[in-house]
């Protein structure tokens, strides 16, 4: 949560808000639905009406390829952050073994590298916003 009272937004805020679904489907085509949550949940916690506890929103875009799930993550990174790059993204076709798992989420404890933390764990705490792409 942002923690900024909803009087506090800027004209410029308050428009972003008001026009994110417009903005959202100029990048991303045909998907009505994902857009609209993502906004409301955006919208929800620009006007601090979420928990505080809480993370803003978690999303999980599922498809096939193609249907707009990393370029609606893209899009709200740009709108939310103001750069497209704040949100990581992670081939899961990298983790089709099972002893590959300790990369994503860390090594257990007693085993090197288990101080350094996963993939998931340094990308969490560099970038607030994150996309996992289910390949």
């Amino acid at each position: 949560m942002t923690g900024i009272p909803v009087s506090d937004l800027t004209a410029e805020e308050r428009e972003k808000l008001l026009r994110m679904e417009e903005k959202l489907h100029e990048r991303v085509i045909g998907q009505e639905e994902a857009v609209k949550a993502v906004s409301l949940a955006v919208r929800l916690s620009r006007a601090d009406l979420c928990e505080v506890s809480k993370p803003i929103a978690s999303f999980l875009f599922l498809g096939p390829t193609g249907v707009g799930k990393t370029e609606l993550a893209k899009a709200l990174a740009e709108m939310v952050f103001g750069d497209e790059d704040a949100m990581v993204r992670i081939d899961m076709s990298e983790y089709m073994e099972k002893h590959a798992v300790a990369r994503m989420i860390g090594s257990p404890p007693g085993y090197v590298g288990y101080e350094e933390g996963g993939t998931t764990h340094r990308a969490c705490a560099q970038t607030p916003l994150f996309c996992s792409a289910i390949g």
